[in-house]
């Protein structure tokens, strides 16, 4: 047996990202439930959401926001050989939406999987992805955060119709003669699990809102140094800080207690919403779109959800 060669090190190459084109603001959502705009901004930080209408699936943004990240580092088809996307949204289970994404694209026979830690998913994904291309065991690797929550959603709920949304970002991984990826800090806290729900197939989704939040605000930020601890990295030297963008008030406190002054801090979520697995690759790319961090730099990125799951690590912004 043959045993090949280890690749010193993986790194993201580009981004690609996707929104549906209708927006819904707070403004939108007071004409159907009891609430307002200040009400929603106040507690969660979000203006405007957007939302997929019927006839576009996961699998939809989730091809186009993968084919722009190939596009973005000049990848063709033929180049990749492994898609992993990432979602707790599907519509069914079978088939898994990497292959049916893959053949979108025109991807030949590549591994194909999904991924399920809910918000957590991207970052649980680009660690595999690195993992398998220091392994040799792909050369370059599609990885996706794709989303429809509003389909799982009760609109008449607002505790929940208020902060989730649609879309999709994406991140092609390739061999890099540096690490480009710090080592995945992950874990989970499945005695909380029914924090963050969905009963059945005939339910939709049900989060204990002020359970998530203490733990967010006090378990997490210790995972964000252990990420940069093991990356070699200080907060200060931190280009960017993408959190999964949840609700801005928990952003910002992970910020504060991460002590990444320099850092610009990701707040998608006031225009994007709750975007679940494709929070961190939508935020990201959207930043790097609108010149805010600069390719080269080092951004930690960090996702938490339903499950509890968690996951982070450094990486070198593409």
């Amino acid at each position: 047996m043959k045993i090949p060669d280890i690749v010193p090190g993986a790194k993201v190459l580009a981004l690609g990202h996707y929104q549906p084109a209708n927006v819904v603001t707070n403004d939108d959502l007071a004409k159907t439930m009891e609430t307002n705009d200040e009400w929603i901004q106040s507690r969660v930080g979000i203006k405007e959401r957007r939302v997929a209408p019927a006839g576009e699936s996961v699998e939809d943004m989730a091809a186009i926001a993968g084919g722009k990240a190939m596009a973005a580092c000049g990848m063709s088809p033929d180049d990749i050989d492994l898609v992993i996307v990432a979602s707790c949204t599907l519509e069914t289970q079978i088939p898994n939406a990497s292959a049916v994404v893959a053949h979108r694209l025109g991807i030949n026979a590549p591994g194909a999987f999904d991924v399920n830690a809910a918000c957590a998913g991207f970052c649980y994904a680009l660690g595999t992805a690195s993992a398998a291309v220091r392994a040799g065991s792909a050369k370059n690797v599609l990885v996706i955060g794709a989303e429809k929550l509003s389909q799982w959603v009760d609109w008449t709920d607002r505790s929940t119709a208020v902060i989730f949304a649609d879309g999709a970002g994406a991140a092609v991984v390739g061999p890099s003669d540096t690490p480009g990826i710090g080592p995945v800090v992950w874990g989970s806290a499945g005695d909380k699990s029914d924090a963050i729900i969905i009963k059945d197939r005939n339910d939709s989704l049900h989060q204990e809102g002020q359970t998530v939040f203490r733990w967010a605000t006090t378990a997490l930020h210790p995972v964000a140094l252990e990420a940069c601890r093991r990356a070699g990295v200080e907060p200060s030297e931190l280009a960017a800080f993408v959190p999964h963008q949840a609700n801005l008030r928990i952003v910002e406190s992970i910020a504060r207690k991460l002590g990444a002054d320099n850092a610009v801090i990701a707040r998608d979520i006031v225009l994007a919403g709750n975007t679940s697995a494709a929070s961190i690759p939508l935020a990201l790319s959207r930043m790097l779109e609108r010149g805010e961090v600069q390719s080269g730099g080092l951004a930690l990125v960090l996702g938490f959800g339903a499950g509890l799951t968690y996951a982070g690590q450094v990486i070198e912004i593409p």
